[in-house]
């Protein structure tokens, strides 16, 4: 699976964004699918996963009732829109696969991350 990441910018403290991540191939829907981001100079780190159903979801503590995580498995997609954005949310946020039975935080366990989405979020 190749995944495409879009839709970060440049946006004011309290502004939203809504990212992208759309998968090539007719086998998205197999996956559970996440959001990482990795701040400047830092690790990546877990933003939200949703499972291949999208049935079931869940986030990072710091993104929690600002941040949603959808998929439309017909247009192979993935999306995250992100609301009340802080600057600390700066980061290049990218997309990762897993063929996981459940839900997994740790990078290691996602595949596939593909070119990521610069978010800048001024203050």
């Amino acid at each position: 699976v190749q995944l495409q990441a879009s839709g970060g910018g440049l946006v004011q403290a309290g502004g939203f964004l809504r990212l992208s991540c759309v998968a090539s191939g007719r086998t998205f829907s197999s996956y559970n699918m996440a959001w990482f981001r990795q701040p400047p100079g830092k690790e990546r780190e877990f933003v939200a996963a949703i499972l291949r159903s999208g049935g079931s979801t869940f986030y990072a503590d710091s993104v929690k009732g600002r941040f949603t995580i959808s998929r439309d498995n017909a247009k192979n997609t993935l999306y995250l829109q992100m609301n009340s954005l802080k600057p600390e949310d700066t980061a290049v946020y990218s997309c990762g696969t897993s063929l996981g039975a459940a839900l997994s935080t740790t990078p290691r366990d996602y595949n596939d991350w593909g070119q990521g989405t610069q978010v800048t979020v001024s203050s």
